[in-house]
């Protein structure tokens, strides 16, 4: 059995991802951390955690419950620091995405890994749905040619409106925790561009092989009430083109539920045809020079390990191999650089050249 902490609960998918592990055959929730208690208790309930595996210190919580791996869901400004405090603890860590607060804090989290001798994960959610999966193996088997855009529109009505595993609240609630909640500070990096453009360059630059752009410009709104944008867009120009990376907090619906309009997900085009992959849906549209009126095809069914990051990290873990594709440092890291360029033209309000 493969023992599993999750230590710090800023970030709501903490939930989702100790039912990961509980759902998990050859895994078992070790121990829970935060320094307040009262952000574990749901999590104490559901899972039926005993009192004994339940810590306001990271140090005791892994000393105590020697876990192999340690999920991590801190605000975003916190990453570095937690991720730098862990890794000398000698444990695997899967961090719940957005990467960093900065690629400097990317380089000093990835250099902390290296030195433990660990692996890190960085999970995106996105990278295990069927239809961007399928997309990819698509994309690798040449079926639309050479990409050569990659359009992205992603979000929901805001981070407050749900709890763990999707629990929804009401308008009220939602808007009542605004003045107290970390993702809507500047100072903890919240705002819709950090919350959700990294999913949108780091799965983008999966389907584009890694490619890194020539430069970013990008535009953000300035919400009445609130501190941090909510709607933002990405232009990065390519050698190849131009692709939309596009972020919105106010979608009039939760994807998760009924999909919105605009649609969020990808559109990708390449030389030889296209692909549609909207979240969570059945079926992608799939467009070819054979095929110009385009068609709907179903979905991969994912192997066991594809499902989640609790099933590809043990698989990994299982088998010797490296952490790869959105959750592996790398690419996650190219996705960082994005995002970080994406603050910088926002706030200077100019186009930015890529330094890679």
């Amino acid at each position: 059995m493969w023992r599993i902490a999750g230590i710090n609960f800023d970030h709501m998918h903490m939930g989702d991802n100790l039912r990961m592990v509980q759902d998990h055959p050859a895994a078992e929730i070790v121990g829970l951390c935060d320094t307040d208690p009262s952000r574990m208790r749901e999590a104490a309930e559901t899972f039926e955690i005993s009192a004994e595996k339940i810590f306001s210190d990271y140090r005791e919580c892994i000393q105590q419950t020697r876990p192999d791996i340690v999920l991590l869901c801190p605000r975003t400004r916190d990453h570095r620091q937690w991720v730098e405090s862990v890794a000398p603890q000698g444990v695997h860590v899967i961090l719940e995405k957005p990467f960093a607060a900065c690629v400097e804090d990317a380089d000093a989290m990835i250099a902390a890994m290296q030195q433990s001798g660990k692996l890190l994960a960085i999970n995106w959610p996105m990278a295990w749905y069927a239809g961007n999966r399928t997309a990819k193996r698509l994309i690798d088997e040449g079926v639309i040619g050479d990409v050569l855009e990659v359009h992205y529109y992603d979000g929901n009505r805001g981070p407050l409106y749900h709890l763990a595993d999707k629990v929804e609240v009401s308008y009220a609630e939602a808007r009542a925790r605004v003045a107290t909640s970390w993702f809507y500070r500047k100072d903890a990096d919240g705002g819709a561009l950090h919350d959700y453009l990294g999913y949108g360059t780091t799965l983008g630059s999966w389907f584009q092989a890694g490619r890194i752009p020539l430069e970013i410009t990008t535009v953000v709104d300035d919400p009445p009430g609130v501190e941090v944008e909510e709607h933002s867009v990405t232009i990065a120009r390519y050698a190849h083109g131009l692709s939309k990376f596009e972020t919105r907090w106010g979608t009039f619906t939760d994807p998760w539920v009924t999909q919105p309009q605009p649609k969020c997900g990808f559109v990708i085009v390449g030389t030889e045809g296209t692909i549609s992959s909207y979240d969570m849906e059945p079926t992608i549209r799939l467009q070819t020079r054979d095929c110009p009126e385009g068609r709907d095809q179903a979905v991969d069914v994912l192997e066991s390990h594809e499902q989640n990051p609790i099933q590809y990290v043990i698989h990994c873990l299982e088998t010797g191999s490296p952490i790869e594709g959105p959750l592996s440092p790398e690419l996650s890291r190219i996705g960082q650089l994005l995002v970080d360029l994406a603050v910088t033209s926002a706030r200077e309000k100019r186009t930015v050249l890529v330094n890679p």
